[in-house]
């Protein structure tokens, strides 16, 4: 029997395990390991919206934040939005994120879930959590560029779980980067690894919603006219 979009995306998240060195105040959170829900949350939304054999296009955030994907398992949601928008229950966690706010707003004008995950899929360069320790017992989120030992720890599995996401069925034609340090980042990721052909830089979604949040309408348009040139749908 053949696999679909799916049962890729899922399979890929279930073997998912950083087991790298870190820095010393550093640590890698596993979503579906942290809650048992996780998983099944997961598995509802990829069963929802890409139970199908249709290649996407391929959108990269930097890594899972503590409000959105690292308890929800799906990239920029949250779970009011993964409620109220696609529909699926979380019961054992409440969470509001800025970076889903704005994606789920940019969703809606371009079509709603069903058409925009239809075409694109959205997860981060590094897909798990990173935090640091802040002072004794206190965790903030961190990006894998935050550190330069973290990110030369990290950057073979970044490598790596990359080229498994792009064997799911992801156009590597052109992809559409979130964050200009990121882009940075990616770029100096793909001189070494050819991962794709071509990058596309978009403000990052929790840039613009806590510092140009009266504009937010301006950038809404842009991820909407950059997504839909060479889109074919």
């Amino acid at each position: 029997m053949t696999s679909t979009f799916a049962d890729r995306i899922i399979a890929f998240n279930r073997n998912l395990k950083y087991q790298g060195e870190l820095p010393n105040d550093f640590k890698v959170i596993n979503p579906f390991m942290e809650n048992c829900e996780t998983m099944e949350i997961m598995e509802k939304f990829y069963r929802k919206y890409y139970n199908d054999n249709r290649q996407r296009r391929f959108i990269i955030g930097i890594n899972p934040g503590r409000y959105g994907a690292a308890v929800t398992g799906v990239p920029f949601t949250d779970t009011k939005r993964l409620e109220t928008i696609c529909g699926i229950e979380m019961k054992t966690a409440s969470t509001h994120e800025v970076s889903s706010v704005f994606v789920y707003d940019m969703i809606a004008q371009y079509g709603g879930p069903e058409k925009f995950y239809s075409q694109f899929y959205i997860n981060s360069i590094f897909p798990l959590a990173i935090v640091k320790e802040k002072s004794k017992e206190k965790w903030v989120n961190a990006n894998y560029y935050d550190d330069k030992a973290l990110f030369e720890m990290t950057e073979s599995f970044i490598i790596e779980t990359c080229k498994q996401q792009i064997a799911i069925g992801l156009d590597t034609s052109e992809v559409f980067v979130l964050g200009k340090k990121n882009a940075d980042f990616i770029e100096r990721i793909n001189k070494k690894a050819h991962l794709v052909d071509r990058i596309i830089v978009l403000e990052h979604p929790r840039f613009i919603q806590q510092y140009k949040s009266k504009e937010k309408q301006l950038y809404i348009d842009k991820y909407i006219l950059n997504l839909n040139q060479n889109n074919n749908e």
